[in-house]
């Protein structure tokens, strides 16, 4: 169907990462490309933590974990393989950004991220360790589309909060 175009997303099974990944298949079918959704994953502790003790059999478990990851985002975002655009899921061991920027490096690729959290403490998070989306913005060779969170996060944040959205609407 594509003629080696390709919309390529990153995702962790986050609610803003499955935002992305439907405006991802959404620019995959406009733009008749293949949707290649990509989990990138590293040990626990880290892989330097991994390569002083390394244990295959827990690193298998860690890989079977990803890719469960992969088909579970899949599934809770379009209740399996989205219909109408050829999929390529990848599951992909190594940092996030440096996956993403490695996989999207042609030319006609369009890489696809979600901004992300908002507010305090996810800026406080960002001033200690630099976000992915922040790493694909300036190490892509090719274009990248950010991704807003949607305004049903802000719904469920509120939920979460313990706040009635009826008094919400009602004010």
């Amino acid at each position: 169907m594509s003629d080696g175009a390709r919309v390529i997303v990153g995702v962790n099974g986050s609610l803003h990462s499955l935002t992305a990944l439907h405006r991802a298949a959404e620019e995959a079918r406009i733009r008749r490309a293949d949707l290649v959704p990509v989990l990138a994953w590293t040990p626990v502790g880290g892989e330097r933590n991994y390569r002083a003790r390394p244990c295959p059999p827990l690193l298998r478990a860690w890989q079977d974990l990803a890719d469960a990851r992969m088909t579970d985002a899949l599934e809770q975002a379009f209740g399996g393989l989205p219909v109408g655009v050829p999929v390529r899921p990848l599951v992909v061991r190594g940092d996030a950004g440096a996956v993403l920027t490695e996989l999207a490096d042609r030319p006609g690729d369009l890489l696809v991220v979600s901004a992300g959290e908002q507010g305090v403490r996810a800026r406080l998070r960002r001033v200690l360790r630099r976000s992915v989306t922040r790493r694909c913005l300036d190490r892509a060779r090719c274009g990248v589309l950010v991704v807003p969170p949607s305004t049903l996060h802000e719904d469920l944040r509120a939920l979460h909060r313990g706040i009635d959205l009826r008094e919400l609407v009602s004010a």
